[in-house]
């Protein structure tokens, strides 16, 4: 079975991107624009991988992320920032999130995790930063 990747971000470019590479990549891929219809779609479609952006109009990446791990806590979460918020970055590994990538970001190196969490079964948790 595919797994599933969502792409949370508010910025058209940057989902429109990571869709292309991550269906790709063999996954089966999924965007939201928002936290509604981000939460809507780790409700009905339970994706393996969440790309949340930590900057969203209406209710921030923190906001969504608590969701996602209260609908789904075996979900992995990896956080996307074009800010070097420390405090924002530590709160969100405390909430379950697995890494955080700042923008611009080197999208083989976003490839290479995604794929090293979705084909590595096991549950480490480490941070990876610029």
């Amino acid at each position: 079975m595919k797994k599933k990747v969502l792409i949370v971000d508010d910025q058209n470019g940057i989902r429109v991107l990571l869709m292309e590479v991550f269906s790709n990549e063999g996954y089966d891929t999924y965007q939201a624009s928002n936290g509604k219809l981000a939460l809507e779609i780790v409700k009905n479609s339970s994706p393996d991988l969440v790309l949340l952006d930590m900057k969203i109009p209406g209710m921030d990446g923190l906001d969504i992320l608590k969701h996602v791990k209260a609908i789904d806590p075996s979900i992995k979460v990896i956080m996307m920032t074009a800010y070097g918020e420390l405090d924002m970055i530590k709160e969100a590994t405390d909430l379950g999130a697995i890494m955080h990538f700042t923008k611009p970001f080197d999208i083989d190196e976003l490839r290479m995790a995604v794929n090293k969490q979705l084909n590595n079964e096991s549950n480490n948790s480490f941070a990876v930063g610029s």
